[in-house]
């Protein structure tokens, strides 16, 4: 088992190490420059998402995750972030082009830069992290499916986030603690 942990540890070390920081910060510049945020992914990449919005919360960013029924419709200065692996999701894909119809900015996050979300895309984040499909130019991985990448993408953006808060003059960790959740 120990084994196994380390050996996880060390992929997703090399994954975030392999990084565009200049990708990382446009990012960051672009949550700071939205008048709102919306954040969408499918399956495993959608918790990651969800994670990402609920930080972004935390920070007092207005911040939607797309498919919940409170979601209003996005707009023109608002940033569209997109977590997808393959960068082919076709429900995802949708969302992208609205976005883009409607003037919004869109951040792709996933593997793939020349995906076809990646092309529509203002922003792309490119993670370096094995996905589901195992394709060409993917590190190796002992993990199953797109865990390389969701765990990959988890930790980038946390520290997306709290680059995000140095930037603004951030939060303390106690006005943060303020705006977490109090009906649990």
């Amino acid at each position: 088992m120990k084994q196994t942990i380390q050996t996880v540890s060390d992929e997703i070390s090399h994954v975030l190490k392999q990084v565009n920081v200049n990708e990382a910060e446009a990012l960051s510049n672009q949550l700071i420059q939205a008048k709102r945020i919306f954040i969408a992914g499918e399956g495993r990449s959608g918790l990651m998402g969800k994670a990402f919005a609920m930080r972004l919360m935390h920070a007092d960013f207005q911040v939607f995750v797309l498919g919940e029924t409170i979601t209003p419709s996005i707009e023109a200065e608002d940033l569209l972030v997109v977590i997808s692996g393959s960068g082919s999701t076709q429900s995802l894909k949708h969302f992208t082009e609205k976005a883009k119809e409607v003037g919004a900015v869109v951040a792709a996050i996933t593997t793939n830069p020349s995906s076809t979300i990646a092309e529509l895309s203002d922003r792309v984040l490119a993670v370096p992290a094995a996905t589901k499909k195992r394709l060409p130019g993917e590190p190796s991985t002992i993990q199953p499916l797109g865990n390389q990448f969701d765990q990959s993408v988890h930790l980038l953006l946390d520290a997306v986030i709290i680059h995000t808060l140095d930037q603004k003059n951030g939060l303390t960790n106690n006005e943060m603690v303020e705006r977490h959740a109090n009906l649990e």
